[in-house]
């Protein structure tokens, strides 16, 4: 028989509270996440197919500014099957983010390893990105042939498309497709950034964390619908990628009722979209094992 399809999550979180703290979890709102996850939380939930694919690897992604969670993430990744590849994070704005990223890439898991991200959306200063310090800690990024996770709110897409401009050769992905304002249901400015920000070759995007942005309880599927257009006509499906947002995802409805309307999305595509969604971009940007 031939092979099963694979199904790539690139982009979802791990944490252990005994190991780690994550003081963003006191938030009141994050009550029903404020508990450890571990790949085996995930194999257990991660029961739904897309498009009768089932979950095959994982890309794992940094949640807290410390080099020490990357490489507890690293470390973990050298010996779970399921995580391929590692998002992590280093001070961008050190001096010494060069030597950082070596001694990462050389340690246990470094292999794993395969592009840095920084919490931008929760910076203030509307041009962080552009920073000089930044913009020197993300050539030593280019630099190593790493990638960068490109995290910002809609309101910040502006830095994102001065990055790409600024940064050709650095393989960039949008986190979240930018954080779309669903619950508002205002997106005629994200969909012109959305275009803007696609002109960029070197720039792909993750259809992820989109039901944590609209109403957690009330969203469907025809909420996430006009998202979903605007993504596949600005960017093509080789250049969008499914994730999870898994345990965050949990807030709106959790991993198997977003791989159900993922599923529900790619009704009608055809073979070669839906080989590119749910593996081949995760696979070529993220440089992962080539599988069908």
């Amino acid at each position: 028989m031939p092979p099963t399809p694979a199904l790539i999550d690139a982009h979802h979180h791990l944490w252990d509270l005994d190991q780690r703290p994550q003081p963003w979890l006191d938030d009141p709102g994050l009550t029903a996440i404020r508990r450890t996850f571990t790949p085996s939380d995930l194999r257990s939930t991660a029961t739904r197919t897309v498009a009768g694919r089932r979950l095959h690897s994982t890309v794992a992604v940094q949640c807290m500014p410390d080099v020490s969670e990357t490489q507890d993430l690293l470390a973990l990744a050298a010996h779970e099957p399921l995580i391929e590849a590692v998002v992590g994070w280093a001070d961008l704005t050190s001096p010494s983010i060069g030597e950082v990223l070596d001694q990462l890439l050389a340690g246990p898991g470094g292999t794993c390893l395969r592009s840095l991200r920084h919490l931008v959306q929760g910076e203030t200063d509307p041009g962080w990105l552009q920073r000089p310090d930044v913009e020197r800690g993300l050539a030593a990024v280019r630099d190593r042939g790493l990638s960068y996770d490109v995290l910002v709110r809609s309101h910040q897409l502006d830095q994102a498309i001065n990055l790409a401009e600024r940064f050709p050769g650095l393989p960039q992905v949008l986190n979240h497709a930018g954080k779309p304002p669903l619950a508002r249901g205002e997106l005629a400015d994200w969909r012109r950034q959305m275009h803007r920000l696609a002109a960029h070759e070197q720039v792909v995007c993750k259809l992820s964390g989109l039901i944590t942005e609209a109403d957690h309880t009330t969203w469907t599927t025809g909420d996430i619908r006009p998202v979903w257009d605007t993504l596949l006509t600005a960017f093509g499906p080789h250049r969008l990628m499914f994730g999870s947002d898994w345990p965050v995802a949990n807030l709106a409805g959790g991993w198997n009722r977003w791989a159900a309307t993922v599923d529900e999305l790619l009704t009608d595509c055809s073979e070669s979209v839906i080989h590119a969604l749910l593996a081949g971009t995760a696979t070529a940007f993220y440089r992962l094992p080539v599988r069908v």
